[in-house]
């Protein structure tokens, strides 16, 4: 019997994985958090034997809370469902020791297959990410311009390749422009690129965007 915690900031999202996951007679309850902060709390005062958590939330970023979350409580699998592609963070999220990544939009046919998956201590990815992880134990990866980020720039570049202004980006991390500034100086340093239409071309070519 399965008890699992849903965090996902958008209530229609929580809903409609509540429905898919009232199909499977394993989970017998679910829980649900509307943010990061909100999940950590609940994790702290409850016992859950899974959780989905989304990658993008207002506040600190999911792999942030993916990895507080990994030291708190190591035995709980966490199973990352998010509307980002594989290409922009399953592996980080999987280095971070998410236990699974999924897509929102194969949420409906992929989930309780990826549940059962994880619960039983296994891994859960798509041949294609498997592919990927494959290609990378034969060729390394981390000489990738994008690869030399930590988790938090790579957030902030991803925002600025999409064409938000430092501004937004402030705002939907709930940091100070001077921040933002700081890490966008950061990343065009740790990429050798000059300005933000730079970033933007390499996004794309390496389809890190949605």
């Amino acid at each position: 019997m399965l008890k699992v915690i849903i965090a996902d900031d958008h209530s229609i999202v929580r809903a409609g994985l509540k429905q898919i996951l009232s199909d499977y007679p394993d989970v017998t309850e679910i829980d649900d958090a509307k943010d990061g902060q909100d999940l950590l709390g609940k994790v702290k005062k409850n016992c859950y034997d899974l959780i989905l958590l989304d990658i993008s939330m207002p506040g600190r970023s999911g792999l942030e809370i993916l990895k507080q979350l990994k030291m708190e409580k190591p035995d709980i699998p966490i199973l990352v469902l998010s509307m980002h592609s594989e290409d922009q963070y399953a592996l980080r999220a999987l280095k971070a020791g998410a236990a699974g990544y999924l897509t929102k939009e194969t949420a409906s046919d992929q989930l309780i297959e990826a549940i059962k998956k994880v619960h039983m201590g296994g891994k859960y990815i798509s041949s294609s990410l498997a592919e990927r992880l494959a290609e990378n134990l034969i060729q390394d990866s981390s000489g990738s311009p994008h690869e030399q980020l930590s988790d938090r720039e790579f957030q902030v570049f991803c925002k600025i390749a999409a064409g938000k202004t430092v501004s937004e980006i402030a705002k939907d991390m709930f940091l100070n422009v001077k921040t933002i500034s700081t890490y966008r100086r950061r990343i065009l340093n740790k990429m050798n690129m000059k300005n933000n239409s730079e970033l933007t071309h390499y996004a794309i070519k390496n389809n890190l965007l949605n």
